[in-house]
């Protein structure tokens, strides 16, 4: 298996971690296991957006386009810029070798319980 590089920027840009991955592997997977800020309240099923991340310009075309069910989240998703994704929808390529994303400075779960 391919192994990855991810960079995840502190919301406040002071702080970058740097997490190794393998191919296959989903993006909200990989941050909760390098402790990164992303609750992940529905476990992937796309019903919250309490994964959004800001992904760097430079990396987003690389990325195949969100569902419309995604953009939906999105559009709740707080601080939600044009570069937004939700990680639990990010699978990693090889392609995606270097992604860096910024965490938002905060997250709105919107999911009933």
């Amino acid at each position: 298996m391919t192994k990855l590089t991810v960079h995840f920027i502190s919301s406040d840009g002071e702080q970058t971690v740097s997490a190794e991955a393998s191919e296959g592997d989903d993006l909200l997977t990989v941050a909760q296991i390098h402790v990164q800020p992303l609750e992940g309240t529905c476990e992937g099923q796309m019903a919250c957006s309490t994964c959004h991340v800001i992904v760097e310009a430079a990396d987003f075309d690389k990325l195949p386009d969100a569902t419309e069910m995604e953009e939906d989240m999105l559009d709740l998703a707080a601080g939600a810029r044009r570069t937004s994704r939700l990680a639990c929808q990010i699978t990693l390529t090889a392609e995606l070798d270097g992604l860096t994303v910024h965490m938002p400075i905060e997250s709105r779960n919107m999911q009933i319980l």
